[in-house]
């Protein structure tokens, strides 16, 4: 069992390692740091900085709600990335995870290859699970200015 001041995501003590990021008090440096920071968020149930860290053009479309009683009814127990984050170009890399926990009834196991975008000096992950409405030739969802089908749209 983590102590009590034992960071979610396994990388440290909580007030030194994801929670200058929960209170916006830095910004996640890499991918993995993104990833890392949004486990923990999970876990400790800051939702609003889960919705703030995914891409601008989707965060309108998440179920605060929703992402809150997920968050809420699961006991996060550990996080473990997979070797080898991949910066795919200068603006995009994955991160594939594992994240352990337990839902009331038995032990879960959440695995995922996850995609980020990086926008104006800040990362945000690119969300597969939102609704697109966007055409391949309008902007991008993650504000780049870009058409979509010339930034995020191989990654959703």
């Amino acid at each position: 069992m983590m102590s009590e001041h034992a960071c979610p995501c396994g990388h440290g003590q909580y007030a030194s390692c994801c929670q200058p990021l929960h209170l916006g008090q830095l910004h996640a440096s890499s991918a993995e740091q993104l990833m890392r920071s949004r486990y923990s968020a999970f876990a400790k149930q800051q939702i609003d900085y889960v919705l703030h860290t995914t891409a601008i053009g989707q965060q309108a479309d998440l179920d605060k709600v929703a992402i809150r009683d997920w968050s809420q009814a699961n006991q996060w127990l550990k996080l473990e990335l997979l070797p080898h984050p991949l910066k795919l170009d200068k603006q995009h890399a994955q991160v594939a995870f594992k994240a352990h926990y337990h839902d009331g009834t038995a032990m879960q196991l959440h695995q995922e290859v996850s995609y980020f975008v990086l926008h104006a000096d800040r990362w945000y992950f690119l969300d597969p699970t939102t609704e697109l409405k966007t055409s391949m030739k309008q902007p991008c969802v993650c504000g780049s200015g870009k058409k979509f089908k010339q930034c995020c749209a191989r990654y959703l």
